[in-house]
C-alpha cells in the first residue's frame, strides 16, 4: 500500500507527527511519503491508495478551534475518490477541529475513514 501524508504545520509539531506516521508505515512494510500542503507532491497524491491529511489546531484556547491555514488544505489536488484519514495536533484543546478538517477533506471528494487528535 502507498500512503501519501499531506500536512499543514506552523511550529513543526504536525510535520514531526507526519514524519513519525510515515516512519511507522514504512516499518510495517508500506510505502509512505510525507510533504507539506504548501508544496504538494502531485505524483504521490495521484499514486496513493490512502491519503493522510494532518493539520494543527488554531483558535482561542477553548473556543473557536479550527484547522490552522485551512485554505492551504482546501487547495490539495487530486484526492477525489481517494480513501483518507485525518489528524490534528493541539496544545490545549482540539475542540471540533478534527471534524472541521474531515469536512474539508470530504469536500475535496475523498472518503474519510477515520481520524485522531494528537497532543
Amino acid at each position: 500500500m502507498f500512503v501519501a501524508i499531506a500536512y499543514e504545520s506552523l511550529t513543526g509539531n504536525t510535520r514531526t507527527a507526519s514524519e513519525l506516521i510515515a516512519d511507522e508505515l514504512r516499518a510495517a512494510g508500506h510505502e509512505a511519503v510525507a510533504f507539506s500542503v504548501a508544496q504538494p507532491d502531485h505524483s504521490a497524491l495521484q499514486r496513493a491508495d490512502v491519503v493522510v491529511v494532518g493539520g494543527w489546531t488554531d483558535g482561542l484556547f477553548f473556543v473557536a478551534q479550527r484547522p490552522g491555514r485551512a485554505h492551504r488544505v482546501r487547495k490539495l489536488p487530486a484526492i477525489a475518490g481517494k480513501r483518507a484519514v485525518c489528524f490534528v495536533t493541539y496544545a490545549i484543546d482540539a475542540g471540533k477541529t478534527l471534524g472541521k478538517l474531515t469536512a474539508i477533506v470530504e469536500g475535496l471528494g475523498a472518503t474519510v475513514e477515520g481520524g485522531m487528535t494528537i497532543r
